[in-house]
């Protein structure tokens, strides 16, 4: 019987490690059959959560990427405008006439994601991501009110589609801005944090097999130093694999302060945040020197 401990587990075997907390909130809704708002910040693994849930529970993944200016027939349904012309010159070249109701029916409407995942009529229902909604404008927020609440889309010429399956919804947010008080309350929410540093070294041991204990241990360090820096962009999870992996192709396996250096533009991601790091690296307390790696260093600057 699923469980939160089995979603945990299945998780793991995707390679996806998550604290207990994500995997109650995503039994949760999986059982419940509510949307999943999860938020956090960036790189922590908010999308990737929801594309291996589909693995996990083998069902389709529908994704709804967000940005501004995302509108309903875009993100909903739109109709098939050169096909409904088509028709009608048709219909002229016959001698017919075509009115409104013969050109706005099911055969002209394209469905879009949302509209995908209600039509959906597989034997599992569809995972939906709506991905990063916070970069949407408030608008599209008020479309997706109806769905979230009853999954069901209205189509004002043809009426309401209700899913026979609801899909299991997961929306992800940057906070790059606040999302409206309706939205949230249709929705479960988790915000999802920076692993703690084990978690951290077991992630970068699954996804950077060839990196030595030794690199893994100090890098995970290293980057918990400096997501305590006044930075504009902390580097998450994405950027700290990322990272260790160019490390590794480098044949790096102690960390030490000129490979840190070169290799930082896979770690810090703007020009002010990597002066930042550089500055701090002549603190003992967050870089190590040219000869000596990250815990030796911390050794010898607390005897």
């Amino acid at each position: 019987m699923l469980d939160a401990d089995e979603v945990r587990k299945r998780l793991d075997a995707q390679d996806h490690l998550v604290d207990e907390g994500t995997a109650t909130a995503l039994y949760l809704a999986i059982t419940l059959g509510r949307p999943l708002l999860l938020e956090g910040e960036p790189g922590v693994g908010k999308t990737t959560v929801a594309k291996t849930l589909a693995r996990v529970l083998d069902a389709p993944l529908i994704r709804l990427q967000c940005y501004e200016g995302l509108t309903a027939s875009e993100a909903l349904y739109e109709w098939n405008h050169p096909r409904q012309l088509l028709a009608v010159r048709l219909a002229e070249s016959r001698g017919e006439r075509l009115d409104d109701a013969d050109l706005f029916t099911e055969r002209f409407l394209l469905d879009r994601p949302i509209l995908r995942a209600v039509r959906h009529q597989g034997p599992v229902p569809p995972v939906l991501l709506i991905d990063e909604v916070d970069r949407a404008d408030d608008e599209f927020e008020a479309l997706l009110l109806e769905f979230l609440g009853e999954a069901s889309v209205t189509v004002p010429e043809l009426g309401t589609f209700t899913a026979r399956r609801p899909p299991l919804v997961v929306l992800t947010s940057n906070r790059s801005r606040d999302l409206h008080d309706a939205l949230r309350r249709r929705c479960l929410y988790h915000w999802i944090t920076f692993p703690e540093p084990e978690r951290a070294a077991r992630i970068l041991r699954r996804h950077v097999p060839g990196a030595s204990a030794a690199l893994v241990a100090s890098a995970t360090e290293f980057v918990g130093r400096v997501r305590a820096l006044e930075l504009d962009k902390a580097p998450g999870m994405a950027e700290t694999i990322d990272w260790v992996s160019a490390l590794g192709a480098l044949g790096v396996t102690e960390l030490v302060q000129g490979d840190i250096v070169r290799t930082l533009p896979a770690l810090i991601k703007t020009p002010d945040d990597h002066d930042t790091v550089v500055a701090a690296l002549n603190d003992p307390d967050l870089g190590p020197s040219e000869s000596q790696d990250l815990s030796r260093a911390r050794a010898e600057t607390t005897r």
